[in-house]
């Protein structure tokens, strides 16, 4: 079902599916509420999904100080009313969610890293990840994505991938100040907010070793690396992704 809310006098998009324990998706720089389609139908028979756009994004308003993400995903789990969520943050997502849910404890029942350390402030892993950036950027964006073998199997999806950005504003330009000022390893630790860092083997974007990296630090964070999955696995192998999203979630709302 489609609503809107204002965020800081912005418009926000949102949609809520199904019933049961809830479970929020926050998408990537690519993507926007429509970019779950392959995850609502899946999750939906058991967990309340809420989908919804950052400001820039779908049927949000424009608005590109991305420092606002984090209140825009607080103002829509109020809004819909939906209790404690476990918030799944796709690439750049995972930054929102990871500072929305530290935010508001009790709106937030854990957080899904997908393909993203959230932006955590620790100087090795700040180090890794923008080592990891730096490899990225010399291939063409679609590779860092998308596996090849995918591409050519699946050419109807991958034309659907790359028009699903069609639909935003933002631009990467505009989503730096996500990562600016992110929490420490400390501030989550004694948070309590059960985390879950979920990687692709093949994710050209973030390396398996930064991910292992971060998990040395949470000792307490489940750790899901998927073989054969690239960066964007939620959109080339949801099955996985999906299977990975729910044995989370069964683990931390079944003891929420």
């Amino acid at each position: 079902m489609p609503h809107a809310i204002s965020s800081d006098d912005t418009k926000i998009y949102y949609e809520v599916h199904g019933s049961g324990p809830a479970v929020a998706f926050v998408h990537g720089s690519g993507g926007h509420h429509a970019a779950w389609w392959q995850q609502v139908p899946a999750l939906s028979d058991r967990y309340t999904v809420v989908t919804l756009d950052l400001r820039g994004f779908g049927r949000s308003d424009p608005g590109f100080d991305s420092r606002a993400f984090p209140d825009d995903v607080l103002a829509v789990l109020r809004a819909a009313s939906v209790g404690p969520a476990v918030l799944i943050g796709q690439s750049i997502g995972a930054a929102a969610a990871l500072r929305a849910a530290l935010r508001d404890r009790d709106l937030t029942a854990g957080v899904v890293l997908a393909h993203s350390l959230g932006g955590i402030d620790h100087p090795d892993l700040v180090a890794r990840v923008k080592a990891d950036r730096a490899k990225a950027e010399q291939i063409p964006v679609l590779d860092r994505l998308l596996t090849p073998a995918f591409r050519e199997a699946q050419p109807a999806k991958t034309f659907l991938f790359r028009q699903m950005g069609t639909f935003n504003t933002a631009k990467m330009a505009d989503l730096r100040n996500l990562n600016v000022d992110g929490p420490t390893v400390d501030e989550i630790r004694s948070s309590g907010l059960p985390i879950c860092l979920l990687a692709g083997e093949l994710d050209a974007v973030l390396s398996v070793d930064t991910v292992r990296a971060a998990a040395s630090l949470l000792p307490e964070a489940t750790v899901e690396i998927v073989p054969g999955a690239p960066h964007s696995m939620y959109w080339e192998a949801p099955t996985l992704f999906n299977a990975a999203v729910i044995r989370f979630l069964e683990r931390v709302l079944v003891s929420a």
